[in-house]
């Protein structure tokens, strides 16, 4: 393929709820310009970008998906972005490197939550969108309501580009509002050119009256003319269209059905016509050095400026290997050549450059400003990074993803899969940053974290089928703690004799509890020999090995203060290992006196909700133990801060997407310790017995 240049180019992300037809849209798209021979369709699990098994068992995008056409000279790269609530934040990194959104909505359904959310990632990148109004040809679809519906929920500036002509099964054709024409379409996507019905004529003239409106608004010197005329001149409203488009002030409107190819053809003589190309944004703001810190540097969409460009996407193919999705931000790069990441300090060797349809990757020379294209088995590089020229060395923000919502520990089958669990996780964890996996320091668990329950369980099915990996998932393990809450005075004494030499340590201390998060303190309050010094830390020791494996229930005892003040030893019998088992001693006979608890976790969280349903949030959060800090408001949504037991949140996705229909989110970071009340310690001190974590004390030797 051959190189275009940056004025040619329309990158495209095609974003919505999930079953609008985006993937369905994109391959119908690709037919109809004729990129690919054969018409893809969803239900046969052969369209061009959800080619994966799981996305074709599922029938839904598990991630962005690329494919290109060319269309009256010009190259139309498209990412085909999840609607799925767990998987829709992969939009965010697609949006970034887009020059237009490509909104679907369902003409039966209109406006819905996921469609809300993407907008909303639009204007976070103060992204351009046409929106594509889908399945007209279905029962019960209603272009109308549907315009409604987005008009209520976004702007006045969403206005038809086309209209429907006839509805549902009769739904053949559209009439073009900006060039006044109409057309209808035969089984193949082909228009043919038809007088503008006389049905609906009134529609028609108000569209068209209101889209000169809009193009006046956007223009002062137009404003004018259009008061002292009434209207504009043809030329005057199309010659300016793209500007208002690329200025977000208008949103055109799109009669389509990608089942049928009705509309579609319209659709891309606009997309080429009107969409903003890459240079249309002028220019990308950067720093010196991956930190973000000191002055911002800037580089313009041109062929002229130093190279530099952005990966936004890492696929892990099985044969390919790391697969590295760019987009070219300035300049221009060739097969084989040495750039430099600037994210992380390393040089890369590019190899050969590709475009990507689908799985299929096509080589080319070079890439230029605006381009998106793929490179494979760089060493260093991963999402996120900034590859550039040395010498004009840029560190350009990565997109940030949503934190995770649902967490589960994960645990491999067998030892076989123990082994391979680490490297086929870090391979699905390059393809999806908004996957975490950690260990848990205190529970020992690896905990897996995702968007979604659903998430999670692709990620399970990904590893069974494609690294051959078998796990079990199960909810992660709160991580309590235990205090003291009363002080004590006691002995701790090691004595062994069994002939030859003997075992002898004696130390006596005084726990006291400390406040919350104090940790443990240590106080040698000996004056003189009673224990010499190099045997008194192996006290400390051994308290502290002790309060590792707690008093009640296993977890570890902390806020606490040991101050040693007596003891006594033997010239012969005593040593390290005797002074440890005295301390160990000394922290049991504590326990018997210190009234021990349970210490649990509290999250500082905040629930963002539409208002109309923070009532319902708030009683939920007090049935779950919740102390409800203030209430706030973010654009039309109602923030609600709250401080709740960790234990309490572990399902709180599910009850929040019930209550909200799937428009709320919520994060949460840790707090503090409080005690948990002693109902809820004696269940999990009788849980830490059952599992055995609670053991008998083994006598010291």
């Amino acid at each position: 393929m051959k190189a275009f240049a940056t004025e040619d180019l329309r990158n495209l992300a095609v974003i919505g709820h999930g079953d609008a037809g985006k993937t369905q849209l994109v391959a119908s798209l690709m037919y109809v310009a004729g990129a690919t021979p054969r018409w893809g369709h969803v239900d046969e699990g052969t369209t061009v970008t959800d080619f994966e098994e799981d996305s074709i068992e599922r029938k839904i995008s598990l991630n962005n998906n690329f494919a290109h056409l060319e269309y009256k000279d010009k190259k139309v790269n498209v990412i085909d972005t999840p609607g799925y609530a767990a998987f829709v934040s992969h939009a965010r990194p697609a949006l970034r490197v887009a020059d237009l959104a490509i909104v679907v909505v369902d003409g039966v359904k209109g406006i819905e939550v996921q469609t809300e959310k993407t907008w909303n990632y639009a204007n976070e990148f103060i992204l351009p969108r046409f929106m594509v109004i889908n399945k007209l040809d279905k029962e019960h679809s209603d272009f109308g309501h549907a315009l409604d519906t987005a008009t209520e929920s976004f702007a006045r500036s969403v206005v038809p580009f086309t209209l429907p002509i006839g509805s549902e099964a009769n739904f053949k054709g559209v009439v073009d509002v900006v060039h006044q024409k109409a057309y209808e379409f035969d089984e193949n996507g082909k228009a043919k050119e038809i007088p503008i019905p006389e049905t609906g004529r009134d529609n028609f003239e108000k569209t068209r009256e209101r889209l000169v409106e809009i193009v006046a608004e956007s223009d002062d010197a137009l404003m004018e003319k259009y008061f002292e005329n009434g209207t504009l001149e043809e030329d005057e409203v199309v010659a300016n269209l793209s500007k208002a488009i690329a200025a977000s002030k208008l949103c055109p409107v799109y009669a389509v059905s990608s089942t049928t190819l009705a509309g579609l053809s319209v659709l891309l003589d606009h997309i080429v016509e009107f969409g903003p190309n890459p240079a249309t944004h002028e220019t990308e703001f950067g720093y010196g050095n991956p930190e973000g810190v000191g002055d911002r540097l800037s580089r313009k969409y041109s062929n002229d400026e130093p190279f530099s460009a952005y990966v936004f996407r890492t696929i892990a193919d099985p044969f390919a290997g790391r697969i590295n999705v760019m987009k070219v931000i300035s300049g221009k790069v060739a097969s084989d050549a040495t750039v430099y990441n600037s994210s992380r300090d390393a040089a890369e060797r590019l190899g050969a450059l590709h475009v990507i349809n689908g799985k299929t990757l096509d080589k080319v020379n070079e890439a230029r400003t605006g381009d998106i294209i793929a490179v494979v088995k760089l060493k260093d590089t991963q999402t996120g990074d900034t590859l550039c020229d040395k010498a004009s060395a840029i560190v350009y923000p990565a997109v940030e993803y949503p934190e995770a919502a649902i967490a589960f520990a994960i645990e491999p089958k067998s030892r076989a899969d123990e082994e391979k669990i680490s490297v086929a996780l870090h391979k699905i964890l390059e393809e999806d940053p908004s996957l975490h996996f950690d260990r848990d320091a205190q529970t020992k668990e690896f905990i897996l974290s995702g968007s979604g329950q659903l998430h999670i369980e692709t990620v399970v099915d990904k590893l069974h089928k494609r690294y051959h990996v078998e796990v079990d998932l199960h909810p992660p393990k709160v991580p309590y703690k235990e205090t003291i809450t009363a002080s004590a005075e006691v002995q701790g004494r090691h004595k062994k004799q069994s002939g030859g030499r003997g075992q002898f340590g004696d130390c006596k201390c005084i726990f006291e509890p400390l406040d919350r998060g104090a940790g443990f303190e240590w106080v040698d309050k000996i004056f003189g020999g009673a224990i010499p010094q190099n045997f008194r830390p192996a006290v400390e020791k051994g308290i502290i090995e002790a309060a590792a494996n707690g008093a009640v229930a296993g977890y570890p005892l902390v806020d606490f203060r040991v101050t040693l003040i007596d003891g006594s030893y033997h010239t012969v019998d005593s040593d390290e290992h005797s002074f440890r088992a005295a301390g160990r001693k000394a922290f049991r006979a504590a326990m018997e006196k210190a009234k021990p608890t349970l210490l649990e976790p509290i999250m500082d969280v905040e629930v963002f909700c539409p208002q109309e349903v923070s009532g319902d949030i708030m009683g939920d959060m007090n049935s779950r133990r919740g102390r409800v800090q203030g209430m706030d408001m973010r654009g039309k949504q109602q923030v609600i801060k709250a401080q709740v037991p960790l234990s309490e949140m572990l399902d709180y996705q599910s009850k929040l997407n019930s209550v909200t229909q799937a428009r709320g989110s919520y994060h949460m970071q840790f707090s503090h310790y409080d005690p948990l009340p002693g109902n809820l310690a004696q269940k999990v001190i009788d849980d830490a017995i059952a599992s055995g974590r609670v053991r008998a004390h083994e006598e010291d030797e």
